[in-house]
C-alpha cells in the first residue's frame, strides 16, 4: 500500500545564514550591516547596560543612601492554635519534628505559634517563638511553653592591630 506523505517545514522555518562582507552585490558588503564608523562598528566596541553615550548614567545621577535591614529579616513559619487543636492529642509535645511529621511546616525555618483558634487540650510546646496571647491560651488549657533561643550566628571578630602584626609590639 503506497502512502502519499507530504512532509515539509512551514514557510519561514528554515532561514539561510546571513553572509557578511562579501561584496556589494550580496547586499551586506562594505560595512557588513554595521552602519558607518562609530563605536559599534569597531571590533570590541561594546557598551554596558545603562550606558548613555558618555552622559552621566541615571544610576550614577540618582542618590543611593541609607541601609536596608531587609536581607537580615527573620522569616517565621506560622502555625495557629486552632490547627494544632485539630491534629494533636492531649499530652503530646508540639516541636519542630512533630510539626514536620504532621505537615504543618516545611524545612527548618523557625516556627512561631499564634493564637488564632481555641485550645482545649493540655500540650507541651517546644518552639522558636510564641505570641503572648497564644502563650496565655496554652497555659490556660494546662499546657506549658518552652521557647528555644535561636543559635548564635558566628560573627568575625575585630582583631587588634597587634594580633594582625603577628603579636609583635
Amino acid at each position: 500500500m503506497a502512502h502519499d506523505f507530504n512532509l515539509h517545514a512551514p514557510a519561514g522555518a528554515n532561514k539561510r545564514k546571513k553572509i557578511l562582507g562579501r561584496g556589494q552585490g550580496s547586499g551586506h558588503g562594505t560595512t557588513s550591516g554595521k552602519g558607518n564608523k562609530g563605536q559599534n562598528a569597531r571590533s570590541g566596541g561594546k557598551t554596558y547596560v545603562g550606558f548613555e553615550g558618555g552622559q552621566m548614567p541615571l544610576y550614577r545621577r540618582l542618590a543611593h543612601r541609607g541601609f536596608s535591614n531587609y536581607p537580615f529579616k527573620q522569616e517565621w513559619q506560622i502555625v495557629n492554635l486552632g490547627e494544632i487543636e485539630k491534629r494533636y492529642e492531649a499530652g503530646e509535645t508540639v516541636d519542630l519534628a512533630s510539626l514536620l511529621k504532621k505537615g504543618f511546616v516545611k524545612g527548618a525555618e523557625p516556627v512561631k505559634i499564634l493564637a488564632n483558634g481555641e485550645l482545649t487540650k493540655k500540650l507541651s510546646f517546644k518552639v522558636d517563638g510564641v505570641s503572648a496571647s497564644a502563650k496565655e491560651k496554652i497555659e490556660k488549657a494546662g499546657g506549658d511553653v518552652t521557647v528555644i533561643p535561636p543559635p548564635e550566628k558566628a560573627r568575625p571578630r575585630n582583631k587588634s592591630k597587634a594580633a594582625q602584626a603577628g603579636g609583635k609590639k
